[in-house]
């Protein structure tokens, strides 16, 4: 007789990076199909955007300079099929105007060098930047529109997922365009382990003491700007502010409650 008893053991992890890969697989298959005739018609005439991102970021861990300055490209183009926005870019399975469902890949995580930390932290492990995978799902209204996303670690890097909640807004006055946003974004416990936990090992390396994290939810608010010269150039900017909850604050590695991002652009529209 069957029974559960007999299937071998597959960890709650294991279970949603396969569910997620056949998940990716689905959406781009299905982003063609019949099933699919309201979907909006492919916008030959969409524009793509390329330039340059000024981004500081103000990082929650104990560095001896918590805010690092990077020059990033950057790309937009959405064609109702496909789209690029910034360092994320996806493909449609439904889009009719209204909802909005695609497969996504995106840089993600946080960054952690040891030689920038203070103290006894420069002896810990590096912890890098990942590539995420996930699906969205966006609805719009009248009065803003909601988006829902669940992602996963495709590089294994910290083999974490996430998820995200997020409410948007979108203000036009002639050639200035804002977009507002609030949400929460859920950090599994495997995704803080790696981010800011301390192992046993590195306690007793370095002196820091050792911390195991749990899963946790970060509210933030972002704001984006696009302004338009002319035809050809526009000028982007971005502010994002989230807070850190008590499962990461309570790390050694981190002395702060916020965590911000802000960006200025220049693109140039083909």
């Amino acid at each position: 007789m069957f029974t559960l008893a007999a299937l071998p053991h597959i960890s709650t992890r294991t279970m949603f990076n396969a569910l997620t890969a056949t998940a990716l697989f689905s959406v781009a298959s299905l982003s063609n199909a019949a099933i699919f005739n309201d979907n909006l018609p492919t916008d030959k005439d969409a524009v793509l955007s390329v330039g340059v991102n000024v981004m500081a970021v103000k990082s929650a861990y104990d560095l001896e300079d918590d805010t690092e300055v990077n020059v990033l490209p950057g790309a937009f183009y959405d064609n109702n099929r496909f789209y690029i926005r910034g360092a994320q870019a996806g493909v449609y399975a439904i889009n009719d105007g209204v909802n909005q469902l695609s497969a996504y890949a995106k840089l993600a995580g946080s960054e952690f060098d040891p030689d920038d930390a203070n103290g006894a932290l420069q002896g810990l492990d590096e912890r890098k930047s990942s590539a995420e995978a996930g699906l969205s799902y966006q609805r719009r209204t009248s009065v803003g529109g909601i988006r829902a996303q669940i992602g996963t670690d495709v590089l294994d890097r910290s083999g974490g997922n996430t998820a995200r909640l997020t409410y948007l807004a979108r203000i036009t006055k002639g050639k200035l365009t804002v977009y507002p946003s609030i949400g929460f974004e859920y950090h599994d416990a495997d995704y803080n382990e790696y981010y800011y936990g301390v192992s046993d090992e590195e306690s007793a390396e370095t002196g820091v003491d050792a911390y195991k994290s749990n899963s946790s939810v970060n509210p933030y608010i972002n704001i984006s700007a696009n302004y338009d010269f002319n035809d050809r150039w526009a000028g982007f900017a971005n502010q994002s502010v989230s807070y850190v909850p008590n499962e990461q604050y309570d790390s050694p590695m981190v002395d702060s409650r916020t965590e911000a991002a802000t960006t200025l652009g220049l693109l140039y529209k083909f």
